[in-house]
């Protein structure tokens, strides 16, 4: 009351007309209101003191340096390349497209500064509006708003940890202003558009752009650039191949902004927002398939570099040609699935329990083929319904397709009830489909394996290789680690030994049956068998070869003695010991890879001189400096001659014949003069091979089962590999002009072949094994050219 008293007389003595104990209760609020204000700017003060004091002290003397951003050097990706630069590889824990801020389009900077940071040029790191806005939506503690800029987030992603707490965000701050300070508005947005995360494994809008779109950020139109630019808030959330709901949404958000800032006009944001997107669904894609290849190089590059390979942007460019490498897995993909087809539907992957609800069947179904990896075009689906003349499935995408008429031809025998559980189609069976011109149809995932490989028969560069029918299926590379049974692939070789032994190719050979006991043999008994269990009596040396008798074969080793030819091999590249030292080295029971077997026939291609098959062109470090390069030879040394010229010239005539009436007459429907090759089948058809060349490439196909069964009992290489060899050649030759072989010296036609000089007279007409030979025999002709039988399958 004392204070009350006080109070009022002094309020009277200043208010003395006007004053009244109502007028003085709000004269004391008023003044006790001033006086909080006071307090509370004093304590602000304070308190924006000792947080400035703070800040300068400690928080700026402990800042990271600057240099990891001032001397930005982004962790790039190992990249593997063919010869034309199309990317075929990549290695690395971040894929990332450095893009330099000149090259990166106005709209897409103007996309992400809509949506991440719209005064990005006008503010000093904080954008004060932004953040009080923010600071007002958090208060409660939930901290659901954030106000970062771009400054403030390049400190972030290159120095901090994304949780939030107010001592993170200070630090953030700080830098921020530091950022500024060193660098222009520019460098930063650069930074940031190359460093920010934007899920699938891409850092950075350019490497973004590739994985979702599967082309370069200048080729992006605005809803492309709207979309990527939602990215950054929640990459996870917003991802369009794994969300495309939520990412639309996220992409009109954008482009609202980009509209309400003048970005673009009425008509482009209407049209973005209606534009139907094309999202890649299997992340980032190659120019073409050479997965094999790209883990070879990878291989080389990690051998040198170790981790650093990964992480310093070195690129690799192979002696690898992209249509060339394109025709032999197509190629391969083709011929196997024709032949996987030849030998019948094997039935259903799987079968899985279709629930009665459509949510629950749709998870279940999502589930089951989660678990089934693609296959390129081989896709996997779940059976719905199964008609008599119709199948209905549902797709990884969630699409119904229903396959009917030539689509069920495969599959027609697994529609019966009388089908084996394991085949008949029925509801919940996982299967596989694929569709050709518009038109689907069930297929499966073959068993069978396959291998190709082509190199320049001069500078021993590789042009293709396809390791595999599938690289994402098996990772085993049948080119260059497979060591298969060549079969007659081998004979070639036991030929050109045999014409430095006086043969030709007029030598008449008895192919009659023949018995060989173990003391012949080195083993047990033995008796040689042609393929087709047939006997031709007296035939040359060149029809021997081109329809692969093998019975004539075991003779002409046995006349220049295993050890002569099994010396001889050498000259080629084979592993010796690897083949054995008998007479069934004639028939190729030992062991060669493709990638041995095709550096062996370019020694035929181009005229007797060994290569050394390589990948690797040359090695490119970050900054574009050659790390190492190859020197191919464009012209053949002396010292590189393994056989004699006449003896390459008279076996690729030989070889020539096998492409024209032998067992790769098949090959003639390519219409050039210049091809030649050999078949090979090995043992109860466990392997099937095609090893040829023309135009300056070599190449081998092979196919067969990584358990080693048999292909079939009416399949060879003629039916299995050939066709793959012929597939590739009718694209890789195109631009290849026919080659003509010129004579070398020192040979001698006589009957229209070619003999040693040395060899002449006698050597002519010169026989082998003809004891067994009917009176008058020996006198049998050669058979010219044309006057064969069909042509042979092995």
């Amino acid at each position: 009351m004392l204070v009350y008293n006080r109070a009022y007389r002094r309020y009277r003595e200043t208010n003395a007309l006007t004053a009244s104990p109502i007028n003085l209760s709000k004269w004391l609020t008023r003044r006790n209101a001033i006086r909080g204000f006071i307090v509370a700017g004093v304590a602000a003060l304070i308190a924006g003191g000792l947080l400035l004091a703070y800040l300068l002290l400690y928080v700026a003397p402990n800042l990271p340096s600057l240099e990891v951003i001032t001397d930005y050097r982004p962790k790039i990706p190992l990249r593997i390349y063919t010869a034309d630069n199309a990317l075929i590889g990549e290695f690395g824990e971040e894929h990332r497209d450095f893009v330099p801020i000149k090259d990166i389009p106005e709209m897409m900077k103007k996309s992400v500064l809509a949506i991440e940071d719209k005064r990005f040029y006008d503010h000093n790191g904080i954008d004060w509006r932004r953040a009080l806005g923010a600071a007002r939506a958090n208060l409660g503690g939930a901290m659901r708003q954030g106000g970062s800029t771009i400054t403030m987030q390049v400190a972030r992603n290159f120095f901090l940890t994304r949780e939030k707490f107010y001592g993170r965000k200070l630090n953030e701050v700080m830098l921020a202003f530091k950022i500024e300070a060193a660098l222009s508005k520019e460098q930063i947005l650069e930074l940031y558009m190359n460093q920010i995360y934007l899920g699938q494994r891409s850092f950075g809008f350019g490497a973004a752009s590739q994985v979702y779109f599967g082309k370069p950020l200048k080729d992006l139109d605005i809803a492309e650039m709207a979309m990527l630019a939602g990215l950054p808030q929640n990459p996870a959330r917003h991802n369009p191949a794994v969300n495309p709901k939520r990412a639309k949404q996220r992409q009109h958000v954008v482009l609202k902004s980009m509209r309400d800032l003048d970005y673009i006009t009425e008509d482009q944001y209407q049209k973005a927002l209606h534009e139907t997107l094309h999202v890649s669904h299997r992340g980032q894609e190659f120019d073409t398939h050479a997965e094999y290849v790209a883990e070879l190089a990878r291989q080389v590059v990690y051998a040198q570099f170790k981790e650093d390979s990964y992480t310093k942007g070195i690129s690799v460019y192979t002696t690898i040609l992209k249509a060339d490498q394109n025709a032999a897995y197509e190629s391969v993909r083709r011929n196997v699935l024709n032949y996987d087809q030849r030998h019948g539907y094997r039935g259903p992957e799987a079968f899985i329990t279709l629930p009665a609800t459509e949510d629950e069947r749709d998870d279940a179904i999502e589930e089951a083929l989660q678990r089934r990896p693609g296959s390129d075009r081989l896709i996997p689906a779940v059976v719905l319904e199964v008609g008599a003349k119709s199948v209905k499935v549902q797709n990884p995408f969630g699409e119904e397709i229903t396959i009917s008429g030539d689509g069920l031809r495969l599959a027609a025998n697994a529609l019966s009830d009388k089908a084996k559980d394991t085949v008949r189609l029925r509801p919940g069976a996982v299967i596989r489909i694929i569709q050709e011109k518009n038109n689907w149809s069930i297929t499966q995932v073959p068993q069978v394996a396959a291998a190709f490989v082509s190199i320049d028969s001069v500078t021993g560069g590789y042009h293709a290789m396809v390791g595999g029918f599938d690289y994402n299926l098996q990772k085993f590379n049948h080119v260059t680690q497979a060591w298969r049974q060549p079969g007659s692939s081998i004979k070639p070789f036991v030929y050109s030994a045999a014409l430095e032994k006086g043969f030709s190719p007029a030598t008449l050979i008895n192919d009659v049956p023949l018995d060989l006991t173990g003391a012949e043999t080195g083993n047990e008994a033995w008796s040689p068998k042609n393929d087709d269990g047939k006997f031709d009596g007296p035939i040359t040396m060149r029809t021997a070869l081109a329809e692969s008798k093998n019975v004539a074969s075991v003779r002409i080793l046995r006349s220049i003695t295993v050890p002569y030819a099994h010396n001889y091999l050498g000259k080629f590249g084979f592993d010796l010991a690897k083949h054995p030292k008998n007479l069934t080295m004639a028939l190729g029971t030992g062991s060669v890879t493709p990638a041995q077997l095709v550096g062996a026939y370019s020694v035929f291609a181009n005229g007797g001189y060994t290569v050394e098959p390589y990948l690797i062109a040359k090695i490119v470090d970050g900054s574009g400096k050659i790390i190492s390069e190859a020197k191919p030879r464009t012209a053949l040394p002396d010292d590189a001659r393994v056989i004699d010229p006449r003896n390459a010239f008279v076996t690729d005539s030989m070889l020539r014949q096998v492409t024209r009436t032998g067992t790769g007459a098949a090959v003639a429907r390519l219409g050039r003069p210049d091809l030649a090759g050999k078949t090979g089948t090995s043992s109860d058809a466990i392997d099937g091979w095609f090893a040829g060349y023309g135009g300056g490439i070599v190449a081998v196909s092979w196919m067969g089962y990584d358990d080693s069964k048999s292909l079939g009992g009416k399949e060879f290489g003629s039916s299995v590999a050939l066709p793959i060899w012929i597939d590739y050649m009718k694209v890789a030759l195109q631009s290849r002009p026919p080659q003509e072989r010129q004579v070398p010296a020192g040979l001698t036609q006589v009957d229209g072949e070619w003999l040693y000089d040395e060899f002449t007279g006698d050597a002519a007409r010169h026989t082998l094994d003809m004891d067994d030979v009917p009176p008058g025999a020996e006198n049998v002709a050669p058979q010219p050219a044309g006057t064969t039988p069909p042509p042979p399958t092995n």
